[in-house]
């Protein structure tokens, strides 16, 4: 059996900075009370008029990805792209992607996953490479949050959390069994999915009920997040999934040389950082700057942790995530 290693990392971040005193301007809320609830000083968001979409942004991040793993779009077998913001209901962005970089008729394969879809994204991409079904598979993570935020003071607890961008990694065969991804582990709960979800459009409002409607106080489209509740399982599943990652391949919370946790709150990450006893030179953070990206947030930080030299050969680099539905995960990577 082969084992899968990351060879390619990119990112694409829109170019319009939106800080929080220019969302003071839109709602009731201030720069003190947003950094001291999330960490949060500024995000991304696609400027309108702007051509950038999920599938967009995730193509962009893509043929980074590519030109510096040294393949060519034509070595890709396979596209697995994680997103809770697709530009269409269906079909899927990964086929659009496939569109875009003209890539051969490779298959096409779309998670929704929400904050840990780059955590199963790379899971799936390591199964389907350990096989040896595929080669090199192209992983995208790719959010577009500002076109469906409630930018109101209704609206602000979501809202002020999210931002937009894309990241991908190209994963690619090899046989030293010690090296790439080690082990990953995936959890769900799903008796706790509205507490952090959309609701619309559902089973419970489809486009019949939505057209007669036509209600402009339904907030069924917007973010619903109960953040106190998924605080509070959030702490306690990342930590369980690092734990069983270390396990698993016998290794010590010592051992960890950068861990890479979903922007989802710099108090959460730092809740992890200081029960696990790392430095802040051992955890990447760039929440402060991006906001949550949900789906790209590892995969953009994980990018930006290598251009910054700060992950390296031989590394133990742990990737963890936990997010909407409640879904969760870890995995274990020699880099």
């Amino acid at each position: 059996m082969y084992n899968s290693r990351i060879i390619g990392l990119g990112k694409y971040l829109p170019d319009n900075v939106v800080t929080n005193d220019d969302l003071s301007k839109m709602m009731d809320t201030n720069d003190a009370w947003i950094q001291e609830r999330t960490g949060i000083k500024e995000r991304r968001w696609i400027r309108e008029g702007s051509d950038d979409t999920s599938a967009v942004m995730g193509a962009k991040a893509a043929r980074i990805a590519i030109e510096r793993s040294g393949l060519t779009k034509d070595d890709i077998d396979f596209i697995v792209f994680a997103t809770l913001s697709p530009d269409y209901y269906f079909p899927g962005c990964g086929v659009q992607i496939q569109d875009m970089l003209d890539m051969p008729t490779v298959g096409a394969l779309d998670i929704r996953n929400q904050c840990t879809g780059f955590v199963y994204a790379v899971a799936v991409a390591d199964q389907f490479i350990k096989t040896g079904m595929y080669k090199n598979i192209l992983v995208i993570g790719s959010e577009y949050h500002s076109g469906g935020l409630e930018k109101s003071t209704r609206g602000r607890g979501v809202t002020v959390i999210f931002g937009d961008g894309a990241g991908a990694a190209v994963m690619s065969r090899i046989e030293d069994n010690t090296k790439g991804v080690l082990s990953s582990h995936l959890h769900s709960e799903g008796k706790y999915a509205e507490e952090l979800t959309v609701l619309g459009p559902s089973i419970k409002h489809w486009v019949p009920q939505i057209l007669e409607d036509n209600d402009p106080n339904d907030t069924s489209y917007y973010p619903y997040m109960n953040g106190t509740f998924v605080f509070k399982h959030a702490v306690v599943r990342f930590s369980e999934a690092i734990v069983e990652g270390l396990k698993t391949n016998n290794l010590k919370k010592e051992d960890i040389d950068m861990l890479i946790p979903h922007q989802a709150n710099l108090r959460i990450s730092q809740f992890i950082q200081r029960k696990f006893g790392l430095r802040d030179d051992q955890v990447y953070n760039n929440i402060q700057r991006y906001g949550n990206t949900t789906a790209a947030s590892v995969v953009i930080a994980l990018t930006e942790a290598w251009e910054e030299g700060k992950i390296k050969e031989g590394d133990t680099v742990v990737l963890a995530a936990f997010g909407s539905g409640f879904t969760w995960g870890s995995v274990i990577i020699n880099w």
